[in-house]
Formats: structure tokens, sequence, C-alpha cells
């Protein structure tokens, strides 16, 4: 196109634009629909200059739209869900081991469905318990079970989805038992980097035993973060630290920043060197080798991409003696992390790494520096933390307040450690002297106690409920402008702007209205009622092995993006695990006024909470109350001492426009009893026992006459919920159907105007990575067994 053809910096920008465009879209167009506009513009821009950075923008598309074609033009084929499949292939990722399961990620390479090969290849998450010890790249059959990419799906909850698409993952599930039916080749195959890296971790980790700052060690060598407990991962954040334990741009800087000047130091000591190659570009030669192997050791994360090639801009610009530009840097690294993955877009990763260097150049680029360094530090951290506290609570929903007080000490001091860490770490792999590593790691244990003080303060954090998009736009925009230089027309503006995200708050049910929603959970129960005087809760859903929880992964984020600050009353059905598993999590995490308990005889307070929690009482026939016109009332159990599904609460809402009853895991003769004693006519049920054959029968659906039966079932569950025979009465007895496992949370309004509804999430929140029917039907068999998402406030 010739020199000259665009200034590279704008058109660096405008290929990002258009990588990011392509994500914003519910369905991946065709390819042809963006090729030939990027042809068209191609010949038009070499005649008219401004249609060139349009031409970047739909070539950015194009670019982002290939990558998105391969995973999404060959998905995992559906008609293998849950079939027994041969698998083989290469261990892909570092095992995370957790109680009772490992988890890994398996680039299967050929497929068998008994003797006929599957038309299947890519990459896998795969649990498995009791497994070998695994070692990354070797080549393994196994015996296994997948199913398409699915996650929960509900307001404020964390998009599993994209993160398995993001991560080029085509199916989940798990190993069979007696599944290891061989190794192959106990090489690492091509990923030799990963293999050393998983080396050097269990070397390292050894020698700490049980140190509670051993993930946090490993998380500063290594960038592996899974041995960081969920305790403080959460402490962490809420102290505004969480970057400073895993290896980002700023670890790549400072070890950089070190290697340059000791290198430069050196070789301007020995003449003979200095006459060869100037001391600075020696220096900037080592800081680069320097990056480069830290970085390896992060396996090159996005974050270290960015800060390697914003070095490579700088310390080339020194070895060719030119002044760097450090916008330059960010720009290009920004286009050049896009070019070698446009799918890290997806990654919040990408968005903090990119946008906390912004605010930096932005806030500091274009004012006179302060006098004494605690200034100039000090303004920093309120530059950073001013220009990230949108993104922060946009992607979180919440964001530490005293992270620029604790960040002002703990990133000098950081900068200190660091090196000691590094260099202790190295003694131990070179000399086997431990000590000092063991040593460094109690030193790092006692700073991690410090912070747990920190953190226990009430108002560490800041939580925020959803918002409507303009206010996004307009805190985005104040931000900005405060971090403007000063004398720029209408800066003052940007306070003025802020100040919707922080004084709008979601809508409330008004007076007789019941705002019902039943969540996500997979195979489990949870529904949430929601008053203008009360909240109930109606069961927390599963627990799973390794720790996940639905009571604080999705119930509690769903109320904190309802502006939900607390529960007046829980109920729990009855003590089964994928309806109570979930209040240790839920617990944690928001106030609880009252538990109304089917089971209260199988109580068992979770493991780390106090006695002062909320108090437990049996969920009985005959209780009720009423809250701004909104009838409760327990129909079952008629008795205490109840066990198991004979003992699930049984609860009716009433209100002016409609009317919901919950069963839980009642059977049919529960059920049958109900029919015969108690008027039952309700707009909404919610089929008992996940849609089990056992519950919804026949009888109770003829009591009720409901407008909408509602199963809170699991994706592709090993026992077939809803049953096919549940199914068929429903749609005999004329009520509509929907499913949670097919739609993610579904709400309903029951107000004096009559029924509002369905709302369901899926719908209203499509993306190009969003599961579909038409890509994956419903499966006869197979769960996983662990949670598919990772730990709350731990993004990948």
């Amino acid at each position: 196109m010739g020199q000259g053809w665009t200034r590279p910096v704008p058109g660096a920008l405008a290929f990002a634009l258009g990588v990011g465009l392509l994500f914003t879209l519910p369905e991946l167009p065709a390819g042809w629909a963006l090729a030939l506009p990027a042809a068209a513009l191609a010949w038009l821009a070499q005649r008219w200059a401004p249609l060139r950075l349009p031409l970047l923008v739909v070539l950015g598309t194009l670019w982002a739209h290939l990558a998105a074609r391969e995973m999404l033009c060959h998905p995992f084929p559906a008609d293998l869900t849950n079939l027994d499949l041969r698998l083989e292939g290469r261990v892909a990722s570092l095992p995370e081991a957790r109680p009772g399961t490992t988890r890994f990620q398996f680039l299967v390479e050929r497929a068998w469905r008994g003797e006929e090969e599957a038309d299947f290849r890519g990459r896998v998450r795969l649990s498995w318990r009791e497994a070998p010890d695994l070692r990354v790249g070797e080549r393994r059959v196994l015996a296994a079970r997948l199913k398409p990419p699915h996650g929960f799906a509900n307001p404020g909850g964390f998009d599993y989805e994209r993160w398995l698409f993001q991560n080029g993952i085509l199916a989940t599930g798990y190993v069979r038992e007696k599944g290891d039916l061989g190794l192959l080749d106990p090489g690492p195959g091509p990923f030799w980097l990963d293999r050393w890296r998983q080396g050097l971790g269990e070397r390292l980790g050894a020698s700490l035993g049980d140190s509670p700052a051993r993930g946090v060690m490993l998380a500063l060598v290594l960038g592996e973060r899974a041995g960081i407990s969920t305790e403080q991962w959460a402490m962490l954040t809420r102290t505004g630290v969480n970057h400073l334990v895993a290896i980002s741009g700023l670890h790549v800087g400072l070890v950089a920043a070190s290697a340059f000047f000791l290198v430069r130091r050196a070789w301007s000591r020995r003449p003979g060197l200095a006459l060869r190659l100037a001391a600075p570009r020696a220096g900037a030669l080592g800081g680069l080798a320097a990056a480069l192997i830290y970085s390896g050791l992060a396996g090159f994360a996005v974050s270290t991409q960015r800060a390697l090639i914003m070095l490579t801009v700088i310390l080339v610009a020194l070895l060719w003696a030119r002044t760097p530009r450090l916008w330059t840097g960010l720009v290009f690294a920004l286009a050049g992390v896009l070019l070698l993955d446009p799918l890290a877009v997806l990654s919040y990763g990408f968005w903090l790494s990119f946008g906390a260097v912004a605010a930096l150049l932005l806030g500091l680029g274009h004012r006179l520096p302060a006098t004494d360094l605690w200034s100039r530090w000090g303004r920093a951290q309120w530059v950073v933390t001013l220009g990230l506290l949108p993104l922060l609570l946009l992607l979180f929903g919440r964001a530490s307040l005293i992270s620029p007080a604790v960040n002002l000490v703990a990133v000098p001091l950081f900068g200190l450690l660091l090196p000691l860490v590094l260099a202790t770490a190295a003694l131990a792999l070179v000399t086997g002297l431990a000590w000092p590593w063991i040593w460094t790691a109690d030193l790092v244990a006692w700073l991690l106690e410090g912070l747990s003080a920190l953190a226990s303060w009430p108002w560490a954090a800041l939580s925020l409920s959803g918002r409507p998009d303009w206010t996004w736009v307009a805190a985005f925009g104040g931000a900005l402008l405060l971090l403007a230089p000063r004398g720029l027309p209408g800066r003052w503006l940007g306070l003025p702007l802020l100040l919707p995200l922080a004084l709008l708050r979601p809508p409330a049910p008004a007076a007789g209205d019941a705002w019902f929603d039943l969540l996500d959970v997979g195979q489990g129960l949870a529904a949430v009622v929601r008053t203008a005087d009360g909240v109930l809760v109606f069961d927390t859903g599963p627990a799973f092995a390794g720790g996940f929880n639905t009571g604080e992964a999705v119930v509690a984020p769903f109320l904190r993006e309802m502006g939900v600050n607390g529960i007046d009353i829980l109920v729990l059905s009855h003590g089964d695990q994928d309806h109570a598993g979930g209040l240790a999590g839920l617990r944690a995490q928001v106030p609880i006024g009252l538990i109304l308990a089917g089971e209260p005889q199988a109580r068992a307070e979770p493991e780390g909470t106090s006695a002062g929690g909320p108090p437990w009482e049996p969920c009985q026939a005959g209780r009720g109350w009423e809250w701004s016109g909104v009838r409760f009332s327990i129909l079952h159990p008629p008795s205490q001492g109840r066990e198991g599904n004979a003992a699930s609460c049984v609860m009716r809402v009433d209100a002016e426009g409609g009317s919901l009853l919950i069963t839980g895991d009642l059977g049919w003769s529960g059920e049958r009893q109900l029919a015969r004693e108690i008027p039952l006519a309700s707009t909404l049920l919610v089929a008992g026992h996940h849609g089990s054959n056992t519950s919804t029968s026949a009888e109770l659906l003829a009591a009720v006459r409901p407008r909408w039966v509602l199963y809170s079932s699991g994706f592709a569950n090993r026992y077939g919920f809803p049953a096919t025979k549940v199914r068929e009465r429903v749609r005999a007895s004329g009520a509509a159907e929907l499913n949670t496992a097919e739609t993610g949370a579904i709400g309903f309004v029951l107000s004096p105007t009559g029924l509002t509804g369905p709302k369901l999430y899926r719908e209203k929140h499509r993306r190009l990575w969003s599961w579909r029917r038409a890509v994956a039907e419903e499966g006869d068999g197979g769960e996983e067994l662990a949670t598919p998402s990772p730990r709350p406030g731990q993004y990948p």
C-alpha cells in the first residue's frame, strides 16, 4: 500500500476496534459479509485516504472472525453428548488438584465411539476423581464422557461459556471410573514450556509444605494462581492488591528494569565490551531477555504479552538511539496482542492490564512532576484507582476502597520483595538450598496476615448493583475527564458524570408486587422472591467437589446485582446437597435474618462459621406471613421428624395478580395428600425434584392448573431430567414449560395488573459464544464431578 499509507497509532487502534466489535454481536456473520466490504474498502482507500481507517476496522473484524470461526464452525458434535468415548490426546494444561478431583485440559487428537472413530478433535476440559500423577504434555488414552460448553446463566454471574470460548475449549466432561486406558508417550511434546513450569512448581512447592503463603509464592514465580485459596483471593481482592500476586506487566517491568540497570552497569565496567556495544544498548538487550524469560514462567499470559511488546518498542527505541513514546508502545502492544490472539479481548485481564497503563499515561503524562517521591507515588495510586474504578465495578460488581492507601505501601514493598522471591527460588532450584526460600515464604505469610486484618474492615470494599448502560458510559467519560490535564475545558464535568453510577439504584418491587426469579444452578434449586417489604430465598443450590458452591457463585451475585443487601427469610426445603449445599457460601456473602428448614434435625453448621448465625426454625405447615400485600404460606410438612424428600418444605406465594407454588423434592404421595386437603391453584409451578418422574404427578397438575411449569435441572444431567413422562403430563395439562438449563434464569412479576413474563436471561444476553439448542440437544447421562466455573473473584 506504500509508505505513509496511514499513521501507525490510529491504524493500530482502528484494527483493535474492529476486533472488539465482532464480539459484541449475538451471531457470527457470514465470512463474505465481511470479506466483500474489506475488498471494496481496500480498492477505494487507495483513492480516498479517509477510508483507510474504516478499512482497518473491517480488517480487524475479519481477523477476529477467522479466529472465532475455528471454534464456532467446528463444535463438539451434539450426538456425542454424554456417550462413552475413548479419547486419545495430550494433557494440555497444568493439572489443578482439588479435594476429591483433579481438573485439566486435554487436547483430543482422536476419539472413538465404541469401535467407530468419531469426528471430533480439539481441546476439552476434564475432571478426574482419583487421578494419577498427570504430567503436562504426556499422551494418554482416556475413557470419558463429554458435553458441549455450557455454564450457569444468571444476572451478576460469571460467564463461564465466554471463558471456555476464550480458552479454545470445545467441550467439558469427566474421566470415567477406571478410565485410564494407558500412557502412550510420557514426553511433553509441544507442551515443553508448561512441563518445565510444572516441574519448577512441584520442586518449589514441596519445600514449603502447607505454608499459608505457598500459593502466593508459586504465583509470584510461575503466575499460577490455582494454589491460592478462595479465602485468600477474596482478601487480596478486598484490599486491592490481587494484581501483585500473579505475574503481570508490573512484575515483568520490574524484572526488565532490574536487568537493564545491572547489565548496563556491569557492561560499562568492561571498556572492551563498551567499545563494541554501548552500555545502554547492552542493558536494553539484557532487560528484554530477562522479560522474555520471566514471561515464559507465566506461560505468556495476556498481561505479560502486553508488557513484552511495550518493552520491545521502548527498548528497541533505545537500541536505535530514539526517544521512546509510551503511548505508541501501548497502542502497538494492544494491536500486537490481538494479532497473536484476537480472543484475548474477552479476558478481564486484557482490559485491566491495558486500562491501568492507559490511566497512568493519561493521568501523569501531561503534568509537571511532583517535588517529592511520595507525592508522585501517591498521585500514581490515585490515578490507577480512579481510572480502573468504573471498569472493576462493571466487570466484577465490586472494587476496593482502601486500594490506594494499601498499594501506596504494598507496591514499593513488593518491588523489594519480588527480587528476593525470585533470587531465593533460583537458589533453591539450582543449589538445593531451601531455607532462604522458606524464610521468604514466612515473610510473605506475615504480610498476608496484615492484609487479612485490613480486609476484615466492613468498608474495605464497595459492591455495586446493576446499572443501566448509559450510567457506565457516563462513568467512563467522567473518569477520563478527571484524569485529563488541568485546564481542559469541561474537566469539572467529570464528577457529575460519575454521580449516576453512585446514586442510581435498580428498580424495586412496588407494594403488592412479588418479583420471582428461578435461578440457573444446574442440578439443584435456588429461587428468590422479592417484595417491597422483604426478600425470601428458597434453597441455595448445590455444592461441588473442590469447594465451589452456587450460594456464593450464583445466589449472592444475583442479589448483589438486584441491589439486595440482605435476606429476610431463607427456606431450606430439606437437607439434600443440591438444595442446601450453597448455604455456607451464601451465609459468608449475605446477611440472613431467619432460616426455615424442612429438616432442622439435619442442621450442620458450615465449617468456619460462628455460632452467632441466623436462628433456625422448622418449616411446618400452617406457618405464614404477609409482606406488602403478598401472602407467603407453608403447606408442608405437617409435622417435624420427616427425612429426605418427604420432609420437603412446600411454599405458596399469593399476590393479587397471580400465585406461585414450590414443592421442593416432594414425591407423589405427598403431592396427592396436598391435592386432597388444600386448594393449590397457582399461576406458576416449579416442578418437583427437578422434573423427576417421582414428582409433578397428574393429581398435582390437576389441582394446581398452572399456566407455567418451570424446571430447575442440570444441563445434560445423568438422570435425564426433566423426565419425558413428566413433560408429557405437563403438556397434556395445557401448561407452558421452561427449563433453566436451556433458558438460564427465569423471571416473572406477580402484580395487581397481572402476570408479567417470562424474562429469560439467555434470550436477553445472547453472545457469539452462548450455548444454543441448535448446537447441543439434551443428553441422557453424565455429570461433571466438579464445578465448571473458576472460583468467585478469581478471573482467569
